[in-house]
């Protein structure tokens, strides 16, 4: 089935995010297309009654959900349940008032469910590179774990959906993002914006050195937020099956490696301390996307060292 977007009324949760702020950029380029964004003060989507109310705002064809709890290894750490829960919560509602929206009449020309998932619902021994099949064969590392399996739950709920009702949800896993408009805050941002961060902010201020978390030998891939952007809208229009699919550029880099990219591109000429009192997290993350290649003939386009770039200049440009 291929789905135009025009003329659509597409509702994106989390669309004031990162990834939902280039997404809604790129969704408004499709002729008359409509899009509706909550926002977490008028909408929480934990809520069933909020959910339900969002629905009816928006009277959406096409629910694209990225709204989501996230953060690094150190927030993921602390809030476990919450991370669990409200991640969870947001997804089964949401699912379960579009069903129910189709079956009485009130979303009657509802078209396709999207749901976001994430890298860390893999098995923390996932042999590289990841693929889909491999989705089951183990346990999430344990960092996020809660966070990783409350979204491979939806896929479960979104499979059954489909089965018993005909529900037409599809389920991508993105692997790690990067991009302008990231979240660079010390306590919950990712590594790459968490790397930017510390070397501008110690070159800034003439620090002698920068601590890492780890001991620099896990590797991981990162995908440019406007390629993930043209990834879910590739998958919205040309992909309707059950089956989950990785969004991924298919490269993996050591975080020693990736330390001195950044280093060299911020210019910092201080000492690296890799602090091994602190987690590494999963040891290797790269993805097999033939996938979503083959099934809706999307692929990342963006060099890293180009992407990167442009992460750190729109860094350098906002951070007061």
């Amino acid at each position: 089935m291929t789905l135009s977007l025009a003329n659509q009324r597409v509702l994106v949760t989390g669309g004031a995010g990162f990834l939902g702020s280039h997404l809604v950029e790129r969704l408004k380029r499709s002729p008359g297309v409509e899009v509706f964004v909550p926002l977490v003060e008028e909408f929480d989507l934990t809520q069933p009654k909020a959910v339900d109310d969002c629905l009816a705002w928006s009277r959406p064809n096409v629910v694209i959900h990225l709204a989501a709890k996230v953060g690094g290894i150190g927030a993921n750490r602390l809030h476990p349940g919450s991370f669990f829960r409200d991640n969870a919560l947001m997804g089964i509602h949401l699912i379960e008032a579009c069903r129910r929206g189709i079956e009485d009449g009130n979303l009657p020309a509802f078209r396709k469910f999207v749901q976001l998932g994430t890298i860390c619902a893999y098995p923390k021994f996932t042999p590289v590179p990841f693929r889909e099949e491999d989705l089951w064969n183990g346990y999430p590392e344990e960092t996020n774990a809660p966070y990783g399996i409350a979204k491979k739950a939806l896929l479960v709920m979104l499979q059954g959906y489909r089965e018993e009702f005909g529900f037409p949800g599809v389920f991508l896993l993105p692997v790690n993002l990067y991009g302008p408009r990231d979240n660079f805050d010390p306590v919950s941002s990712h590594v790459i914006p968490a790397m930017i961060k510390k070397f501008v902010d110690a070159k800034d201020s003439g620090a002698p050195s920068v601590t890492l978390w780890g001991d620099g030998s896990p590797t991981r891939e990162f995908l440019y937020v406007e390629d993930a952007a043209e990834g879910i809208l590739a998958a919205t229009e040309r992909y309707d099956d059950p089956d989950p699919v990785n969004l991924g550029s298919g490269a993996e880099i050591s975080m020693k490696d990736l330390a001195e990219t950044i280093r060299s591109l911020v210019g910092y000429q201080g000492a690296l301390v890799w602090d091994t009192t602190q987690p590494n997290g999963q040891p290797r993350r790269q993805l097999d996307t033939s996938r979503a290649r083959e099934r809706f003939g999307w692929q990342a386009t963006t060099p890293f060292a180009e992407g990167l770039a442009k992460t750190l200049a729109w860094y350098r440009s906002h951070r007061h």
